[in-house]
């Protein structure tokens, strides 16, 4: 029987497990779980004789890095991230810091050659049109991997930015409007982050984060995701339905006055 099985009793003891079994529970490996206790990323393994061990705060801490990562931190960003949540931070803390930071996008990106974006587009690319891609947020260059390496932003973003190129419409009308919708998304995502800041998080930490508010809290960010994207979708499509009568109405309005 290993040791983490047998710490892990019917006698509600904590499951403890071994570096190996952490690795396959996080998708971490076993490498990277040493590299970051080594960084003091993670608390030091308990020890079982030689062993070292593993509980789920373990489990947690690591889960909130991957989530730090998925969000594009470089390892400088995650440590100086993780020195303001103590190592003997409980798991369920921790979970609701993944809550808040779960990626909004759940496409992976990925490092490509040339060959491998043709495959992914379906198609043979011309270079104007990866400099378009990119232009549309569809991809980033690595010059510094090589000449023709690129990283691609998720095949929805990619499948978006093609429906662009093959519109017929001018390349920098779409970078245009990409750039619009960059811009007023920012500040619409710094609003709603600062609006939850200061009406949510901050009266749970001035009440001293208590614990029986945390699963909710928790389960109430996992449903922000769909309500707000759902939310910002239907506003924009009104929004635009009000510019499209107001530029019809205005039009007729001048043209009566000519007729008049």
């Amino acid at each position: 029987m290993s040791a983490a099985t047998d710490a892990s009793s019917d006698d509600g003891s904590p499951e403890l497990l071994t570096v190996d079994q952490l690795a396959e529970r996080t998708g971490i490996s076993v490498r990277t779980i040493r590299f970051y206790a080594g960084k003091g990323l993670i608390p030091a393994p308990r020890l079982r004789g030689r062993t070292g061990l593993y509980d789920a705060a373990h489990r947690a801490r690591l889960e909130l890095i991957g989530e730090l990562t998925g969000l594009g931190f470089t390892l400088a960003a995650i440590e100086r991230q993780l020195e303001q949540v103590p190592l003997e931070t409980a798991p369920e803390e921790l979970a609701l810091q993944r809550a808040l930071l779960t990626p909004w996008l759940p496409e992976v990106d990925e490092e490509l050659d040339r060959a491998g974006l043709d495959r992914r587009a379906g198609r043979r690319l011309s270079d104007d049109e990866v400099t378009t891609l990119e232009q549309l947020g569809a991809l980033t260059r690595l010059p510094d991997a090589g000449p023709d390496s690129v990283r691609l932003h998720g095949m929805v973003a990619l499948g978006s930015a093609l429906q662009a190129l093959d519109a017929g419409l001018p390349p920098e009308l779409w970078k245009r409007s990409h750039d619009l919708i960059e811009r007023h998304t920012s500040a619409l995502a710094e609003d709603l982050m600062t609006l939850f800041q200061e009406e949510v998080l901050q009266p749970y930490r001035d009440r001293g984060r208590p614990a029986e508010e945390r699963r909710r809290l928790a389960a109430a960010f996992s449903r922000l995701k769909p309500i707000t994207v759902q939310g910002v979708v239907a506003a924009f499509g009104r929004a635009v339905n009000r510019a499209i009568r107001e530029r019809v109405d205005s039009g007729r309005a001048a043209a009566d006055r000519q007729e008049g």
